[in-house]
């Protein structure tokens, strides 16, 4: 009996792991806002977003291995597209900015539109292809 519940026990964390090993890297698309454009223009103004410029802003620190992979995927997207900024935030100097945008894993990128709202979202690192994909509507 004791084997079947291990055996259960594998195969539920198996699965529990494959499942978030998909979302790893997967931009998500974030709901439109409720909390108004005052509250995304202190978003932006708090991260230093320069207003009426798409920007990528991925958070990191020196000990996270992946986050130079996000680094090195986001400068390429952002200089092949133009107009779109990239701002790096190191959590262990700047915290509160973890805090208030709620990142419980590294690397995080999220993705402000133009007038500063956040529109994606992705844990992990993400695409070249989901990254164009997101970016390319918000410079239109």
């Amino acid at each position: 009996m004791s084997i079947v519940a291990i055996f259960a026990a594998l195969v539920f964390a198996g699965a529990i792991g494959w499942w978030l090993n998909r979302r790893a890297g997967v931009l998500r698309q974030l709901p439109d806002s409720e909390t108004g454009d005052d509250a995304a223009a202190s978003d932006a103004a708090f991260l230093g977003l320069e207003p009426g410029r798409p920007a990528v802003v991925h958070f990191s620190a020196p000990w996270c291995g992946p986050c130079a992979g996000v680094r090195r995927v986001v400068e390429k997207v952002c200089d092949d597209l133009g107009g779109v900024a990239h701002h790096e935030i190191d959590i262990d100097a700047n915290p509160d900015a973890a805090r208030r945008f709620s990142v419980l894993s590294l690397p995080t990128t999220v993705i402000f539109d133009a007038d500063g709202r956040q529109r994606y979202r992705a844990a992990g690192v993400p695409t070249s292809a989901d990254l164009r994909s997101a970016l390319e509507p918000l410079l239109a």
